[in-house]
């Protein structure tokens, strides 16, 4: 390789393409590999510990997760919202499954509540759900080995 004698030095053009390919590859696969189920959890709620406790036997076909605190709230969409509000967002979860063709009982109401709130409230919550047309209920406690 010789030089010009121009006396300008030479340029070197670096192909980006092998890495925004890799860098796609990466995006891709961490999507794949993410882990959303963990997504609807939050750490403000401190599940009760059980030894009934059952993991999870295949994913759920249309999942409304509803996290009560033990504050007496209810943590939905990450939004925090009063206990007597609620069925004002399950009627717009109705709603939308009304209209993408399914059936409301379909659902499957995720109640994953603080073991530190009032049975009630959780009993208020499964009322309301039941008023607008959800039947089906998970209940969340956090497995113990019982030691």
């Amino acid at each position: 390789m010789g030089r010009k004698k121009g006396g300008s030095p030479s340029t070197t053009d670096i192909d980006m393409t092998p890495m925004i390919d890799m860098t796609f590859q990466l995006i891709t696969f961490f999507m794949f590999v993410m882990n959303f189920s963990e997504a609807e959890q939050d750490d403000r709620i401190q599940l009760p510990s059980s030894q009934l406790a059952k993991p999870v036997e295949g994913a759920l076909e249309s999942p409304i997760t509803l996290q009560l605190t033990n504050k007496g709230t209810v943590i939905y969409a990450g939004e925090l919202v009063a206990v007597t509000d609620v069925g004002t967002y399950l009627e717009r979860e109705k709603t939308v499954m009304l209209d993408a063709g399914k059936e409301p009982n379909a659902a499957t109401v995720i109640v994953r509540a603080d073991g530190r709130s009032k049975t009630g409230e959780v009993q208020q919550i499964i009322r309301m759900c039941q008023e607008k047309g959800f039947e089906r209920f998970a209940l969340r406690a956090q497995y113990d080995e019982g030691r």
